[in-house]
């Protein structure tokens, strides 16, 4: 195999370390807003037995969190410039949701020096997504507490 089609792999993994921190980050701080939100209008009384109230706050949460993701998604097209892979912003965002949300696409392909900053960007996407989805799941089950409270002394 020529130099340069040998994969890298502590180049990929210094630059996809940094990414996966900044996405971390970004999500971390999304979380702590829902979360804090959440439990200001719960003590407000404003959700819990009026669910309209809960499905309004469920959805802006959910909003919140896949605008998340669609910056998780900027910050690693920013990484795929940053390390020459596209000259344009558009390309390297459309590489990174297909890599992100572990879709995939054969049409686009990255240098060898680079490649394992797909899988990096597949396992930090998986993770997001899940802790999101947990999020989420943890403020729906907190939502619906008071309705089963009351259902219960009823």
């Amino acid at each position: 195999m020529s130099p340069s089609n040998q994969i890298s792999v502590l180049s990929p993994l210094i630059l996809g370390g940094a990414t996966t921190l900044c996405t971390i980050i970004v999500h971390v701080l999304i979380l702590m807003s829902i979360v804090t939100a959440a439990h200001r209008i719960l003590l407000r009384g404003q959700v819990g037995l009026r669910h309209w109230a809960n499905f309004l706050f469920v959805m802006s949460a959910t909003l919140l969190a896949f605008a998340g993701h669609l910056v998780e998604i900027g910050l690693w097209a920013l990484s795929f410039l940053l390390c020459g892979e596209f000259s344009d912003l558009a390309a390297a965002f459309y590489y990174s949701a297909a890599n992100y949300t572990t879709v995939g696409d054969g049409t686009m392909v990255i240098s060898a020096r680079w490649r394992l900053m797909g899988p990096l960007e597949a396992a930090d996407g998986m993770l997001l997504f899940g802790v999101s989805t947990a999020a989420i799941f943890a403020v729906i089950q907190r939502l619906v507490q008071p309705s089963f409270r009351e259902r219960n002394n009823g």
